[in-house]
């Protein structure tokens, strides 16, 4: 009989097997991401005036952005700000999404009302 400790458990099995779906949940995530974003930025290249169109590829891509946020939260990563910059996530897209302005942003934000202030 394995020892609790042993890789054998079945208890081990199965963390090593959330561990995998979770991974895998989020690489689908990510991909459908950026396939969002490079639909929108591709839009965006060939049609820029037609505002409906767009208006719905960005929420798209919001909605895409939130699930990979989602997904990310519940691996335990919680830097919602590398996933703007690693994705290049336009501004709109993130307050689409109703994920919060990264870290970076609200730095710059309270670094300029404090100096109004102060």
């Amino acid at each position: 009989m394995p020892s609790p400790g042993s890789p054998d458990t079945p208890l081990d099995v199965l963390g090593y097997e959330l561990v995998q779906e979770q991974a895998a949940a989020l690489g689908r995530m990510g991909r459908a991401l950026e396939t969002a974003l490079d639909e929108l930025r591709e839009f965006d290249a060939t049609h820029p005036s037609a505002d409906q169109a767009r208006r719905h590829l960005v929420r798209k891509a919001g909605k895409a952005l939130w699930m990979f946020m989602v997904q990310r939260e519940a691996c335990g990563l919680r830097d919602g700000g590398t996933v703007a910059r690693d994705y290049n996530v336009p501004a709109e897209v993130l307050l689409q999404s109703g994920c919060p302005q990264p870290v970076t942003h609200y730095r710059r934000r309270h670094r300029h009302i404090a100096s109004r202030v102060g």
